[in-house]
Formats: C-alpha cells, sequence, structure tokens
C-alpha cells in the first residue's frame, strides 16, 4: 500500500476523522505494546489542535486489514485531512516520531 493513495472515510473507521488530522492505531486485545501506543497516540492527538486518535480492534476488522495490508499490532496510520493515509509505522512508536509523522499531515 502506498502512502497517499488510500483514504479512509468515517464509514470504513467507524467515527469521524479529525479536523486537520487522524491517529489511526490498529490493535488486538492481547498486545502489550498496543496499549503502550494507545497512551502515546491519546497524548499526541490531546496535545495537537485538530488531530483525532482512533482506535480500531484488528480482530474486529479483517476485511480492512487485509485491505489495508495490515499484518501486525500495533500499526499505526497517520491520515490527512481528507483521509488519505500519509504515514505507516507498525510497532510502538515513540512520542517524537508520532509528532513528526503528523507534519506531513498537517
Amino acid at each position: 500500500m502506498q502512502p497517499g493513495r488510500v483514504a479512509l472515510s468515517e464509514r470504513e473507521l467507524g467515527t469521524a476523522l479529525g479536523e486537520r488530522a487522524t491517529l489511526v492505531q490498529f490493535s488486538s486485545a492481547f498486545c502489550q505494546p498496543c496499549r503502550a501506543t494507545r497512551r502515546v497516540l491519546a497524548e499526541v492527538a490531546a496535545m495537537v489542535s485538530g488531530v483525532g486518535h482512533i482506535e480500531i480492534d484488528a480482530e474486529d476488522h479483517l476485511e480492512l486489514m487485509r485491505q489495508l495490508e495490515i499484518e501486525r499490532t500495533p500499526t499505526v496510520l497517520v491520515l490527512d485531512a481528507g483521509g488519505r493515509v500519509v504515514r505507516r509505522a507498525s510497532g510502538q512508536p515513540r512520542k517524537a516520531d508520532v509528532i513528526a509523522a503528523l507534519g506531513a499531515a498537517v
């Protein structure tokens, strides 16, 4: 999947996008790094105006996982205001990396 070529909407995500950008986290129930990722993304979303954070349970959204070629959790997608994927990363991110990735979206 090429960043910038895929766009996600409220319909696929089940909730509204952030005004300026959205951090989309794919998680699974028994994933320890997913919990830490949730905290980091929530902190960044609270710090940066207009940025939303959506957590998606991978097991409940297998078709979306296949479409986006997501193979592990946590996987984080950074969407711009139009829902286009501008950055993608797997594994537990550092707060500084998330903030830097948002630069491509806003």
